[in-house]
């Protein structure tokens, strides 16, 4: 009798892991998801945006059984991608993969019309892009914070930004001009591996690219990594120091953000964010992220990512004007 009850009470707690395992997805109202989800991902295959859309879709099948099939659909800065979301059905098959450049900055810098909230419901941040470094080509000599300030403060107008004008890399470049009082030279020079290539060619001086593509090159020389975009160093990037720490209180970390279609019901949209806040507490995520890009795990529930997003917001758009000048 002794050894029957056990066996039940340790089958009883064997269902009861199992179960807690299983309530972000399954101890709700709403049944989602009964089919493979679409996700739009408004880049390229192979960046950061693209391996944290299909890092989410590796970890939610795992949890709730389903698929999710990430879709890349380049072009127009992320407006396209974003535009086939807000107009596919609020049934929750559908959902948006992107960060605040293609969210906000696309707004302010006037590629889009409207604020996000307004044509897609957020459901959370399931990550923040902590890797983001400010770059020197070897060419350029600057090794610091200060050698760029130095050298922008002598002559004024000379030390070359290379960035995709409009776009969240030509904001970060602006708003470290700001805080430093120095004035840049912007060059539109294109996407991340365009940057790369021209900071090894020397025909910019800097450029902010996130860590992981350009990591090999701080080791050969070719490239030294000024500044790290974040308020608290990311220890991940080693010894890179923060702009804080150089002098310049500048904190630009990138958060990504899952949305659907407007309308959808908020029964899907808790849903998806409790397995996604489930997938962030999983060792092997955390791995992923860390061997991937440099980044630790992060996340904010529905009202927390919403209240982020419109404070970013309020802080990009004293930056409208000279985003939308044509250089």
């Amino acid at each position: 009798m002794t050894f029957r009850r056990t066996f039940l009470a340790a089958a009883v707690a064997a269902v009861g892991i199992t179960t807690a395992l299983s309530s972000a997805f399954a101890a709700d109202a709403t049944k989602w998801p009964t089919r493979p989800v679409q996700v739009i991902v408004p880049a390229g295959a192979g960046g950061d945006t693209d391996f944290n859309a299909r890092q989410m879709a590796r970890f939610f099948e795992k949890i709730t059984g389903k698929p999710m099939v990430v879709t890349n659909v380049n072009g127009g800065g992320g407006t396209i991608g974003m535009s086939q979301v807000e107009s596919a059905a609020p049934d929750g098959n559908t959902l948006f993969f992107a960060h605040t450049g293609m969210m906000i900055i696309n707004e302010v810098s006037g590629m889009s019309d409207h604020k996000f909230d307004t044509k897609l419901d957020v459901a959370c941040i399931p990550a923040i892009d902590k890797g983001v470094v400010l770059i020197g080509s070897k060419k350029s000599g600057l090794k610091t914070v200060k050698d760029v300030v130095d050298k922008a403060k002598a002559a004024p107008g000379t030390v070359i930004y290379g960035t995709e004008m409009g776009g969240y890399s030509h904001l970060q470049g602006l708003i470290f001009q700001k805080k430093a009082g120095i004035q840049l030279k912007f060059v539109d020079v294109g996407s991340a591996s365009d940057k790369i290539t021209s900071l090894l060619g020397g025909r910019i001086d800097l450029s902010s690219i996130s860590f992981g593509p350009v990591k090999d090159y701080a080791t050969t020389g070719d490239m030294t990594m000024l500044a790290q975009y974040n308020d608290a160093p990311n220890p991940l990037l080693g010894n890179i120091k923060t702009f804080k720490d150089q002098g310049t209180p500048l904190d630009m970390s990138k958060p990504y953000i899952i949305a659907f279609p407007k309308g959808t019901d908020p029964a899907i949209i808790k849903k998806m964010a409790d397995v996604m806040q489930q997938i962030t507490k999983d060792p092997a995520y955390a791995k992923a992220l860390e061997d991937g890009f440099k980044q630790p795990v992060s996340f904010l529930h529905t009202k927390e990512a919403n209240d982020m997003l419109n404070r970013v917001r309020d802080d990009f758009l004293q930056y409208k004007d000279v985003l939308r000048q044509k250089k």
